[in-house]
């Protein structure tokens, strides 16, 4: 039997596979609110054959977007945005919604990637950016303006607030995200973190501010709906954030009862040099889970049904997340579990694609005519 393709529970969610599709933003909201993209994007990837898809990185307010096109979740217009899409995906598909929640910190205010990508001035119609300490994230830029109490107590109750929108909209799973430079990530970063109060300095300082949003966010979202959380687990930058400290803050998480790491690297410094490699991130992946024993999921450049079987078989990792390969091919689940003796749940109007050679790739299925 295919691991890749084993059920596994996290809390009360049971997922039939092992495969995630990774969130990915997709630059195209207006304030915030979905449209017909996300309409378009999600329901096609939640038929995918993947037992959970993850919605893109979704704000937790306004001046937390990276570009003005990112999806929010602040307000009620946000909120009713989402409510149609996730409506035709329940109608449709048997995956589990999970959602990525996210404050960008100082890498707000960007161009969309394909105008570029870099920050946009206020007086183009940009915000000013918060985040730990005024330090910019590229030589030359404006700086962020650090954050003071206030700052830090509006965006933990932003987060939670986003949380209890998630579960009113019937989110089955929640991401914090914590990785890629935005704004826990640069909380526990040296590189971006400059602060000499009780949320600087040591490792347990810079970790303190992403555990009570952490904390924050476990206790507004229901006790039976799991919670992950992204990380970055080195900056690939010397004196950087580093694998060894993400296993003591992923240690910390666990006390808390996070149900998986997502085991991401990098985004904090324009200086990273990452060494790109198919499955180059999965090492950190099972470092963490060997050193902490909590769930992983692994992610980067896993695109192969047999590479992903490998990595979950060998232990290495409890899930995959695809995200490119996902988007290069929206049935990937089907094809690998087709080619490694799997099964995956296919909408009626989809049962005649089976391919003959594989009469029981969607289970059980009927199909007559007159």
């Amino acid at each position: 039997m295919s691991a890749l393709f084993t059920p596994i529970k996290l809390r009360g969610l049971a997922l039939a596979n092992r495969v995630m599709v990774a969130p990915m933003c997709q630059y195209s909201a207006e304030n915030g609110e979905a449209n017909d993209w996300h309409f378009t994007h999600i329901n096609t990837l939640a038929l995918s054959g993947a037992a959970m898809f993850c919605i893109e990185a979704t704000h937790v307010e306004a001046i937390g977007r990276i570009t003005p096109g990112c999806l929010g979740l602040w307000n009620d217009a946000t909120e009713a945005a989402l409510k149609p899409i996730l409506a035709s995906v329940r109608k449709h598909s048997k995956t589990a919604v999970a959602m990525q929640i996210a404050h960008a910190g100082r890498k707000g205010s960007s161009h969309v990637p394909w105008n570029g990508g870099q920050l946009i001035p206020i007086s183009e119609g940009g915000w000013q950016t918060v985040a730990p300490s005024a330090v910019p994230h590229k030589e030359g830029e404006a700086a962020p303006l650090a954050l003071d109490a206030a700052g830090l107590a509006r965006i933990r109750d932003a987060f939670a607030s986003a949380a209890k929108r998630a579960d009113r909209l019937g989110i089955d799973a929640l991401e914090v995200h914590g990785a890629h430079g935005y704004l826990l990530h640069q909380f526990l970063s040296p590189i971006a973190n400059k602060r000499t109060d009780q949320y600087g300095g040591s490792l347990q300082n810079r970790m303190r501010y992403p555990l009570e949003v952490f904390d924050a966010v476990r206790a507004a979202f229901p006790a039976d709906k799991p919670i992950g959380v992204k990380v970055s687990a080195t900056d690939w930058v010397e004196g950087g954030w580093d694998l060894a400290q993400t296993i003591e803050f992923a240690k910390e998480l666990k006390k808390r009862g996070v149900d998986w790491i997502d085991a991401s690297s990098g985004g904090v410094s324009p200086l990273q040099k990452i060494p790109l490699s198919p499955g180059y991130q999965v090492p950190f992946a099972q470092a963490i889970k060997e050193a902490v024993g909590v769930n992983t999921i692994a992610i980067g450049l896993i695109t192969e049904a047999k590479q992903a079987e490998e990595i979950v078989a060998s232990g290495k990792a409890d899930m995959v997340a695809l995200a490119r390969g996902m988007l290069y091919d929206p049935r990937w689940g089907w094809h690998a579990a087709a080619e490694l003796g799997g099964q995956v749940q296919a909408p009626p109007q989809y049962w005649r694609s089976q391919p003959s050679t594989q009469k029981a790739l969607f289970g059980t299925t009927t199909f007559g005519a007159r």
